[in-house]
């Protein structure tokens, strides 16, 4: 069972994995979004240590061609669910984590200033473990129940946040298997 502390922003059951690749919110911030990503390193594979060690700075350019590319990226995201459902934290809560980019949901630009970013680890176009929708579902609730601002309508993919430019987690995400099961982890 998965529980967050308020006031660190930690969540119990999820591998602390701090990520530099964060820093204070705005004072004015309330946390009223969760931002749902896909992320696999490298592209279309699934396992090994590389998403954590983009987030951690440590993504060795060596490693993969496409890692050339990208191992100079300072992201991160608060958690991340593995294929197996096993759950990974970057950033507190209460800390901004650099995972929505140029971004803006309902008027509102820099989405990371008020938002949660979870990645699932999987592509737009293959569908998603089930031992994730069963997390992401555990977790959205706890988080809901600590942000309450957070309201099924303001549960957004990548791609309804930065249109054009992002399409995860991409049309492979079951939106409805996703809110049934949050339903049922309410009930």
């Amino acid at each position: 069972m998965v529980t967050l502390d308020p006031q660190t922003g930690w969540l119990s059951g999820a591998r602390r994995c701090p990520s530099p690749n964060c820093d204070e919110r705005p004072d004015d911030a309330e946390i009223d979004l969760l931002v749902i990503h896909g992320i696999s390193l490298p592209p279309g594979q699934f396992g090994g240590p590389w998403i954590e060690a983009l987030f951690t700075n440590r993504l060795d350019p060596a490693a993969h061609p496409y890692f050339a590319e990208i191992h100079q990226l300072r992201v991160s995201a608060h958690l991340l669910i593995r294929r197996d459902g096993g759950l990974l934290q970057f950033v507190p809560t209460v800390l901004r984590a650099w995972h929505a980019g140029q971004s803006c949901f309902a008027g509102r630009e820099r989405c990371n200033d008020f938002s949660i970013g979870i990645e699932l680890e999987g592509v737009d176009d293959a569908p998603y473990a089930s031992a994730q929708y069963e997390r992401l579902a555990e977790v959205t609730a706890v988080l809901r129940n600590a942000y309450p601002g957070v309201t099924p309508d303001r549960i957004v993919g990548h791609s309804d946040i930065a249109p054009g430019r992002k399409t995860d987690p991409g049309p492979a995400f079951d939106w409805a298997q996703y809110r049934a099961r949050m339903e049922e982890v309410a009930a």
